[in-house]
Order: structure tokens, then sequence, then C-alpha cells
């Protein structure tokens, strides 16, 4: 994102406060609330960031327009690979597509910009808003990096990928498990993290080696070292080490940013750690913080994070 726009041209980065809670994700209401406070620090780098436009009566009024014209069947299937599919969806999934689309004409944008899996939402974009009377929109797609262990990279898969604040051990356990056969280029996330994101960033990737095996070779091109470990020039081991040396180098300053009591505590909360939360839910004492008035926060939450819940909450308010 951060070298997507020139001078000429502008990019909208919504955080979908609202929409995000609709994905028909386990986690709780207020848990999500904190997730999005501690996503929202992570967007600084690399990123020049302006104040965000709210979207007030005009937008809520054209969600109950477009549910009077979308059939249930189409919003399940355009939602299909975004949405958390169960066999009795709630109405919140499907609410989401919509939203989405809506995003694109009050955000007055030429263009939409998302991964493969975003295509059905795209296509139900282009049938829907011109029955409201608005104009389709340009829509670009780049691949989905697969993730770690072979298959579709997914926030639910903890061993599927590599988080912001992931410690350097947890980089390290996450690649020495990851999928990564002698020669198979294909589904393989150690290589998709060097082609879409080390390559943009650096311009070359350097393979880390023993001199016994060659010594250390630098890349120009992705498509030089891929050739390589088809060829199995290059180990699966030496390429996961390198990518966990260029990895947390790009993670440091990340770390060091959210290395405060009070970001810790977000993190901490948004993120429980789930051994932990499973072994309150088998004694019973997970809080049932879902249930809390949305007047009333957690003893835990910082300053910044009751701010942020706050900004947050407006956001809601003003969507509704």
């Amino acid at each position: 994102m951060g070298d997507a726009p020139s001078p000429e041209e502008k990019l909208h980065l919504i955080t979908r406060n609202l929409q995000v809670r609709l994905s028909n994700v386990t986690s709780p209401w207020m848990v999500r609330t904190l997730q999005i406070a501690l996503g929202n620090r992570g967007l600084g780098p690399g990123l020049q960031l302006s104040p965000l436009p709210f979207l007030f009566r005009e937008y809520t009024l054209d969600v109950y327009r477009l549910s009077s014209v979308v059939t249930q069947h189409d919003s399940k299937k355009a939602g299909a690979e975004v949405v958390k599919q169960v066999e009795h969806p709630l109405l919140s999934g499907l609410l989401y597509p919509g939203l989405q689309a809506l995003d694109e004409e009050y955000l007055k944008v030429d263009a939409q910009f998302g991964g493969v899996d975003q295509r059905k939402i795209f296509t139900f974009a282009e049938k829907y808003l011109p029955a409201l009377g608005y104009s389709k929109r340009v829509h670009l797609m780049n691949p989905m990096v697969p993730g770690l262990t072979g298959s579709k990279m997914s926030s639910s898969e903890e061993e599927s990928k590599i988080d912001l604040l992931d410690r350097k051990e947890d980089v390290k356990k996450k690649l020495k498990k990851a999928f990564c056969e002698p020669g198979n280029v294909e589904n393989n996330g150690v290589l998709s993290f060097i082609k879409h994101v080390l390559f943009p960033l650096k311009s070359e990737f350097v393979i880390l080696r023993d001199e016994k095996w060659g010594g250390n070779k630098t890349y120009t091109a992705y498509t030089d070292l891929e050739k390589d470990f088809a060829a199995e020039v290059v180990h699966p081991g030496d390429l996961k080490n390198s990518v966990e040396v260029a990895l947390n180098k790009l993670l440091d300053p990340i770390r060091e940013k959210f290395n405060t009591p009070a970001l810790k505590k977000l993190a901490s909360a948004a993120y429980p750690d789930p051994s932990k939360q499973s072994k309150a839910s088998r004694k019973g004492a997970l809080p049932r913080i879902q249930n809390q008035r949305r007047s009333s926060h957690p003893g835990w939450i910082s300053v910044w994070g009751k701010s942020s819940l706050w900004r947050s909450t407006q956001m809601q308010t003003a969507c509704m």
C-alpha cells in the first residue's frame, strides 16, 4: 500500500471498524474492538495518514435500500471466501458484502484493490451498485500469499502466518515447521514471502549458508532464486534461515514501537494466549466481556486503549 499512490493518485485505506465485526468470527464484540485498536496502531510505518472521513445517515439508508434488492443467496455467495462459512450463517455475515460494495460509492473511488479472495465481492458490487443508481468501479486484484503450511494463509491458523508482533523465537519456530519441500515451488509460503514481501522492499535477497555449501549468494531477481530452488541448488534449510534473518530485521522496528506497557496490555487483551484461554475455559473462568455494557471498560485497558475504544464506538455511531 505504501508503494501504490503517486502524487496524482489518492489511496483510501479503510479500517472498517464496524464491518470487521460482521465476518462471523468467534471473537466477542469487545475483543474485536481491541483488535481493531491494535491494528490501527500498526498502520503508520510507510504510510502518510490523513484524518478519516465519517459516513452518516445516507450510508445507512443505502444499506437498507441494498438489502431490499439483494438475495440471501447472492450475499452468502459473495462472502464465501472472506466470511467464515457455517451451516446456519449469522445475519452479520450476510451484511458484509453489501457494506464493502457501498464503500466504493461513499469513498468516491474509481477503483477498489484487494486480494483474489475478494473477487466474488467485487462481482457483487458490479451487479448491485447500478441497482441503486451508482456506477460500477474498476477492480484490481493481487495474488494471495500462500500460508506457511502450504494452504491459504489464515488469521485463525496460527502456524500459517507471521504476525507483526511475533517474537524472534516465534518466527524461527513457524519457519522451521513451514512447508518447503526441496525443489517444489508450488504453494511454497516461504518462497512467497520472499517474492511478495522481501524482494519489493530490498530489491535483492541474500541466501545465507556455510562456505562449504558455496557461501552466501545474493539474488537481484526473484526468478533466479526460484529457478535455483527448483533445481535444488538452494536448500530449504538455508532458504528458511535466510528468510528468518530478513523478516526479523523487518519486524524489529515494529516490535520496538509496540514495546510499551500500554501497547503490550492492549496486544495481550486483543489476542489472548490460546493455551491460557483454553485452560480458563475448562475452569469456566472466561470473562463474558461480550455481555458488558458498551460504556464500561475493563480495568486493564490503558488510557490510550480507552481513547481508541471510544473512537471506535464513535465510528460505529456515525455509521448507524
